[in-house]
């Protein structure tokens, strides 16, 4: 059991440990290892993998709520330019 300090309430660190534990119980079973050090290790990269992907999902997202408020912005300008 490993204690963890900060502002992450219990539950939420378990939940934590659960998916660490899910994904580290995967890598074991595909891959046949038996080494605990390697199995966290080619864990580990595989988080980071899914950090990254929902990083760049997250800045793809930003990018195109940025253009479309860009747009809307645009729109209302137009409108009230029309209008005065």
């Amino acid at each position: 059991m490993y204690h963890l300090r900060g502002e992450t309430d219990e539950a939420h660190a378990q939940e934590l440990a659960r998916y660490v534990d899910e994904r580290m119980r995967a890598v074991a079973e595909v891959t046949g290892a038996v080494d605990s050090l390697r199995i966290a290790v080619l864990a580990a990269l595989h988080l980071a993998d899914e950090v990254a992907q929902l990083r760049a999902r997250q800045k793809e997202l930003e990018d195109q709520i940025r253009e479309r408020a860009e747009r809307c912005l645009d729109i209302v300008d137009r409108t009230l330019g029309q209008s005065a």
